[in-house]
């Protein structure tokens, strides 16, 4: 099996495999009693945190270990927002946030509290004029990502960290997906990140809360983790993330090059090989190791599964496979095609030889699926008769658009179609066939039991 969603969890690197090991037999003890094992637990705890903070680029004191980058987000969100309460209650997070940030922002409107949610280009990344606009007088904290979890675009994060400093508030950066290639730039307040996206053990996240934010933690506390993450450190799992990340630092600037090159082949090559995609996310400003990219006519769900029988671990943001009936909110945001996406994450390591067999898997992948769900042919021609209205309520994705795509041939130059449809991935993907097409999307408008997309043939 060639493992390419390393965005979602990276396999445990061979250090963390070591150092959790070794730590079991030293790490056991209570950190905070005063006996030998307890002094040899509180040793290898504060020497984490040290070595953490030096890879993050902050003081170790402002370093604490939580359960998960998720409680880390939410933990750190949380506080910043408590602390600035009485500047006011608003909050600014951008529209392609992880869904931890995306659900603490929920809970903080059903609070009644405010949000702003910056929208971004059409490849995933916001622009600091946009914070900027979103800036207010009562404006608590802001949240942003270093990279995006989906597609790969990195953010301007060091721009937007200046905008906000200009205003007096704090910047929290979700660091999760780019923390193993490097320091985050810039002068953000707080820093979340998650041990399994660069190698280390599930179940130990980072939260950093810069000296002079202010912050007050809310929940239930104790005396661990300044307060900040209650209850008993897993100190070998905390060893082995650590370690794993000054291993896979110290690989990085290698592995970097290398993956670039690899993602660079998937980019270039996958529109050649197979008709109709659309390559998502920012070409140059993205992270090493991660490509994506939408298929037209495919059920996502069916195309992963193809997938994994040919030996392949890949993710999908395609509303096929979330057990939705929407797509990937990133998907969403950005405008682009959502259906029979494909994200391919390559961790560390991976072979050439790896993406050379994925090149040469995925076309007939795709046209299995695409036969399967009765897609058009891509060089097709043969005019139908045209139905001026494609009736396709009921039908999820990819069906709509297939069935856009079968009555096309046969409507006049001029000529106008009308699909009724009642998913929601509709209103991205006709958007985006008709951009791919070279065709006019003239919008939408309710009709009965859905919605009425409405595309006009230009030749």
């Amino acid at each position: 099996m060639a493992y390419f969603d390393a965005a979602s969890a990276a396999p445990l690197h061979p250090v963390a495999r070591q150092a959790l090991l070794a730590a079991l037999d030293d790490g056991w003890a209570d950190p905070a009693r005063l006996y030998r094992e307890g002094r040899k637990a509180r040793m290898l705890l504060d020497a984490a945190r040290e070595a953490a903070a030096e890879a993050v680029g902050c003081r170790a004191d402002e370093l604490v270990f939580t359960p998960s980058g998720t409680r880390a987000v939410h933990t750190g969100v949380a506080g910043a927002l408590a602390g600035r309460r009485r500047v006011g209650r608003h909050l600014i997070v951008s529209a392609v946030e992880h869904s931890s940030v995306l659900h603490s922002a929920e809970v903080f409107e059903s609070e009644g509290g405010s949000v702003t949610r910056v929208p971004v280009h059409r490849t995933g990344a916001v622009s600091p004029s946009g914070y900027a606009a979103a800036l207010r007088a009562d404006t608590a904290l802001a949240v942003l990502q270093s990279a995006n979890h989906e597609v790969g675009t990195t953010q301007p994060v060091a721009e937007v960290a200046e905008v906000c400093r200009s205003a007096g508030v704090p910047l929290l950066v979700d660091a999760a997906q780019s923390l193993g290639w490097g320091p985050v730039e810039g002068g953000w307040s707080l820093l979340a990140a998650s041990a399994h996206k660069w190698g280390g053990p599930p179940g130990v996240g980072l939260l950093v809360v810069r000296k002079g934010v202010r912050f007050a933690a809310q929940g239930p506390a104790d005396e661990r983790e300044s307060g900040r993450a209650p209850g008993f450190e897993n100190i070998p799992a905390v060893v082995a993330a650590v370690a794993s990340l000054r291993a896979v630092r110290a690989e990085a600037a290698r592995e970097s090059v290398r993956l670039r090159e690899l993602t660079e082949r998937i980019r270039v090559r996958v529109p050649r090989l197979v008709p109709d995609v659309e390559v998502v996310g920012d070409p140059e400003r993205r992270l090493p190791g991660t490509v994506t990219f939408s298929c037209l006519y495919v059920d996502g769900e069916t195309l992963l599964h193809e997938l994994d029988r040919e030996g392949f671990a890949v993710s999908s943001g395609s509303s096929c496979t979330s057990g939705t009936l929407t797509p990937s909110h990133v998907l969403k945001a950005m405008g682009v095609l959502s259906e029979g996406n494909v994200r391919v994450s390559l961790p560390p390591g991976t072979a050439a030889e790896d993406v050379e067999r994925f090149l040469a898997v995925l076309p007939d992948a795709v046209a299995g699926v695409r036969e399967k769900l009765g897609a058009p042919a891509a060089a097709a021609t043969a005019a139908e008769p045209a139905a001026l209205v494609v009736d396709a309520l009921g039908k999820r994705c990819p069906v709509p658009v297939i069935e856009l795509a079968k009555v096309f041939p046969g409507v006049p130059v001029g000529g106008t179609v009308r699909v009724l449809s009642d998913d929601e991935a509709a209103r991205l993907d006709i958007p985006a066939w008709c951009e791919m097409r070279g065709q006019e999307y003239l919008g939408e408008e309710p009709a009965e039991g859905g919605t009425a997309y409405s595309v006009r043939r230009l030749g």
